[in-house]
């Protein structure tokens, strides 16, 4: 018996078993057949109960007589013949069948202890292989799937990991698929459900991604006072080329306090009016400190008395 795939025009793979020409018929197996017949014969109606089975529309069935592999393929759906006695026949589902990869402790490549578990489909593509090829297909792809979460993972990093999950599912299914191929099991699809890292690098994470997000509000925060910086200096300067916008901000702002029904309003004096009368008061300072001399001879005389010599 020989296991051949091909491709097809669609670019997919089929996979068969070339059956290899039947031997001549040995003497116990002419022998056996006829009893079975004629025991069938014997015992009617009933061995129609037992000649006749039905395999449903999902399943298949692959029929051994005396041990030997009977040619034409798998049997179904529908209702196939069996000898009693000499003919032995296994079912096969070949519906979606989906299992959880148990939690695996991976050492990922930069040396991060993690905890992984995944969820994998399949489904029966040749059931005759299936059925000879492998003793427990089911078994077989369970343990095989483990394994191969373990050592995907362990070529990845810890950011890998956490951010390629669809990546790492593709690469574990088309590996699945590969080393189930003979089996006549087709890996449909893999998911990562879960990834449990240690509560110290998590702290770590945590603490690293808080500084990260304060960096970051540091940074927009200066960002705004340099945008807002530029803008007062462009309004400024167009209030320095036309006086009257100056005044119609002050307008504006006193509507804008008027609104809030506030007992209090600030009153600002523009600088133009004070100027004149700080002017007038620079002078007559400056006048009083330059007559100092004359002023305190004046207050001598009034206050002396008759007869005195001042000097």
């Amino acid at each position: 018996m020989n296991t051949k795939c091909i491709t097809t025009e669609s670019g997919g793979c089929e996979c068969y078993v070339e059956l290899p020409e039947a031997d001549s018929i040995g003497c116990v197996e002419v022998l056996a057949t006829v009893c079975s017949t004629i025991l069938m014969v014997l015992t009617l109606p009933i061995s129609i109960f037992l000649c006749f089975k039905v395999v449903q529309e999902y399943e298949r069935a692959v029929i051994f007589r005396l041990g030997r592999l009977r040619s034409g393929g798998a049997r179904g759906p529908g209702v196939f013949f069996v000898l009693p006695c000499i003919d032995n026949y296994c079912k096969v589902d070949l519906r979606t069948v989906s299992f959880d990869v148990p939690p695996q402790e991976v050492l990922t490549r930069d040396s991060v202890t993690v905890s992984v578990d995944a969820v994998v489909y399949y489904r029966i593509r040749d059931p005759l292989n299936a059925v000879v090829q492998v003793a427990n297909y089911s078994h077989s792809t369970r343990l095989l799937a483990a394994t191969t979460l373990r050592n995907v993972l362990g070529t990845r990093n810890l950011s890998e990991l956490l951010t390629e999950r669809e990546a790492i599912s593709h690469s574990m299914q088309v590996t699945l698929d590969e080393a189930t191929d003979p089996w006549g099991v087709q890996v449909e699809r893999v998911e990562i459900k879960d990834v449990s890292l240690p509560d110290s690098l998590q702290r770590s994470m945590a603490a690293e991604a808080e500084a990260a997000r304060e960096a970051r509000a540091k940074v927009i925060a200066a960002e705004g006072e340099m945008k807002s910086s530029r803008a007062l200096k462009e309004a400024s300067d167009i209030m320095c080329e036309s006086p009257a916008a100056l005044q119609l901000r002050y307008l504006q702002t006193l509507s804008s306090i008027a609104g809030e029904k506030n007992s209090t309003i600030v009153f600002p004096l523009p600088i133009e009016l004070i100027g004149p009368l700080m002017n007038i008061t620079s002078s007559i300072t400056s006048k009083m400190a330059a007559t100092p001399s004359s002023t305190a001879t004046t207050t001598a005389v009034a206050d002396s008395r008759p007869g005195e010599v001042i000097d």
